[in-house]
């Protein structure tokens, strides 16, 4: 069986490529992250080109206006979001399609919580989804701010282009302003929301990877390019390791969809982006730690990334009770419940 993207895939795939080149090029990304100092506005006109180009609902039916595709094609999409280092609650939005009006068509900016924690761009949300219930339930944000209808504390983000927002209590089931909504449940969509996580940590990884080496290539040192030095080509070769074992696990993930691929898929990507930006901002000696360097947001994306949907501690429990022996005694279960 031949698990390389087919050629629709790989059209998929550049086509959003071009699409993020000139809807959100590289000095739209410096003026997000140089207007965290004033606060960052949300870029609606940006979030409804994405939404014009099927970003969000890629995986409705045709009959419901989405392009009717699947996981693995959504993971392409969003490796190269994670590539671009696209900012935005795009998994959130992306599971919200079909669930909460306006969100396939990027007239609607979607959030989402499934514990007490760090919730990303609350205040410009239209809708929450609320995972921390079997069911889904979606808290409507009309007539007000998100900060307004989910409490949250702002706190300094380390991602200069992600505000957040320490959400401490979360709505029971049922409220006034909470209602559910017939999705495939709360755990199909926490996996899946830890999938795509994943496929952006890889896009990063494959990004931080790229400007090393074209780094290598082109700083000189001693009369000759860096590239041509043993330990920086260790360094590289290390790199380009770690992004193509997270790429096997995530595409893999989007096939299989069990606990455990999801889950090695998660730790390897964070692994992959963690490591890869730091390797990348080592290569560039003293230029990598300037504010003017794109690898220091690489870094910060991937640290923000590390926690969200599911941590290391969680993604290893599952992995530990899949052993024949089961989870260590007295260490609590976080498996995700499996779907039929």
């Amino acid at each position: 069986m031949d698990f390389r993207p087919d050629d629709d895939q790989r059209a998929l795939k550049a086509g959003m490529r071009e699409l993020l080149k000139a809807r959100f090029p590289r000095e739209r990304l410096r003026e997000a992250a140089d207007a965290d100092r004033s606060g960052p506005a949300f870029d609606r006109a940006l979030w409804r080109a994405l939404g014009e180009a099927g970003l969000f609902s890629l995986r409705l039916s045709e009959k419901d206006g989405g392009a009717g595709l699947g996981l693995p094609e959504a993971v392409l999409v969003f490796e190269e979001a994670g590539r671009a280092l696209l900012p935005g609650p795009l998994v959130a939005t992306h599971l919200a399609a079909g669930y909460v009006p306006g969100a396939a068509e990027g007239a609607a900016v979607v959030t989402a919580v499934d514990r007490p924690g760090m919730v990303e761009h609350l205040d410009a949300s239209d809708a929450v989804l609320l995972l921390n219930h079997p069911g889904v339930h979606v808290l409507s944000t009309a007539g007000g701010t998100g900060r307004e209808k989910l409490p949250g504390r702002p706190v300094r983000s380390v991602d200069p282009t992600t505000p957040l927002y320490d959400v401490r209590q979360l709505p029971p089931a049922v409220t006034d302003h909470a209602m559910q909504v017939a999705a495939p449940g709360a755990d199909r969509l926490r996996r899946e929301a830890a999938l795509l996580t994943a496929a952006q940590q890889l896009g990063s990884a494959s990004r931080t990877l790229e400007m090393a080496v074209d780094h290598a290539r082109t700083r000189i040192q001693f009369g000759r390019p860096i590239g041509t030095f043993q330990a920086v080509q260790h360094l590289c070769a290390q790199m380009l390791v770690r992004a193509e074992i997270a790429r096997s696990s995530v595409h893999a993930a989007s096939l299989t969809m069990t606990a455990c691929d999801i889950s090695a898929a998660k730790l390897l990507a964070d692994d992959a982006a963690v490591r890869n930006a730091r390797d990348c901002l080592q290569l560039h000696g003293g230029l990598g730690f300037s504010w003017d360097m794109d690898v220091h947001l690489h870094l910060k994306r991937s640290w923000l990334r590390l926690e969200q949907w599911q941590g290391a501690y969680e993604a290893e429990e599952v992995l530990a009770a899949a052993l024949p022996n089961g989870p260590a005694e007295g260490v609590p279960d976080h498996r995700f419940r499996e779907i039929d």
